[in-house]
C-alpha cells in the first residue's frame, strides 16, 4: 500500500510538472509524449483522477499526518 501511494504521488508530481510546462509555454507536452493518440493521452489523464481518488482515500482513512502538529 505504501509503494502504491508513492506511485500515485509520484505520477500526480509528473502530471503538475506536466501541466506546468503546458500553463507556461502552451505546448501540450503529455499530447506530444502519446504521439498525438487522444486514447491514450485521455487514459493517461484517467489514471491521474484515480491517482488523485487514492490519495484522497489514504489520507482520509490512514490519517499519516495526524501526527505532525
Amino acid at each position: 500500500m505504501k509503494i502504491t501511494t508513492y506511485l500515485l504521488s509520484a505520477i500526480l508530481i509528473l502530471f503538475g510538472l506536466l501541466a506546468a510546462v503546458y500553463a507556461l509555454s502552451g505546448f501540450d507536452l503529455l499530447l506530444f509524449l502519446c504521439a498525438g493518440n487522444f486514447v491514450v493521452y485521455r487514459a493517461l489523464l484517467s489514471l491521474a483522477g484515480v491517482a488523485a481518488l487514492w490519495l484522497i482515500f489514504f489520507f482520509a482513512v490512514f490519517r499519516p499526518l495526524r501526527f505532525l502538529s
